[in-house]
């Protein structure tokens, strides 16, 4: 059984959707041990209590530097042996010192085709320019921001009179649905990072970087 911590700054929907991914899988080789939320009042925390999930509500603004927030922050890993660490709307970049013991360990779910439209408002950013195709990315988290190993990616169309709300909605649905299958196959090694290359150990629907 893999212990996964899930990090939310906001309403929590990606958190929810690994959470009913897990419930029914046949065999349940993954748990979500904790929510890491850096947020009071954050949707997030809400929907833990109703999943019965550990809250572990951390705030940057207690700490001196983002390395004694971080190091906070890792002491709790520790503490509930934490193996894999799932980002669904963490509004933070990981720092070295998390990074440095999850390296490898790390996803991250991005709204839009990576590497286009990185960074805070993808949504936003694909319609200010006009695309007619934007999508979700899942990659392995490095030191910069949406940069990491791509993992997979799903298009996600862009129409004419969809405007934030609308987009967004789309782009939720694919999310839900995509982000689950992801954070579970890499939390159980079938999908890894190997010297920056990503690599799967099974045939599925998604393409290997070494294909």
């Amino acid at each position: 059984m893999v212990r996964i911590a899930v990090f939310a700054s906001g309403t929590g929907s990606n958190y929810e959707a690994i959470m009913k991914y897990a419930d029914q899988l046949a065999v349940p080789d993954i748990q979500i041990s904790l929510l890491v939320c850096d947020q009071p009042q954050a949707g997030a925390i809400a929907k833990a209590q109703q999943w019965q999930t550990p809250v572990f509500l951390v705030q940057r603004r207690q700490f001196a530097d983002k390395k004694a927030f971080e190091q906070h922050i890792l002491l709790r890993l520790k503490e509930d042996k934490i193996e894999f660490i799932a980002l669904a709307g963490y509004m933070r970049l990981i720092g070295p010192t998390l990074l440095n013991e999850y390296y490898g360990r790390i996803i991250n779910l991005h709204p839009s085709l990576l590497p286009t439209f990185p960074g805070l408002d993808a949504v936003g950013q694909a319609l200010s320019a006009g695309v007619k195709v934007t999508g979700v990315t899942v990659h392995f988290v490095d030191a910069g921001m949406d940069t990491g190993p791509i993992i997979a990616q799903q298009a996600v169309t862009v129409d004419d009179c969809d405007d934030h709300e609308s987009l967004s909605r789309k782009i939720h649905a694919v999310e839900h649905d995509l982000y689950p299958r992801i954070v579970h196959q890499c939390a159980t090694g079938q999908i890894y990072l190997d010297q920056g290359r990503v690599c799967y150990r099974v045939l599925s629907s998604l393409r290997s970087s070494e294909e």
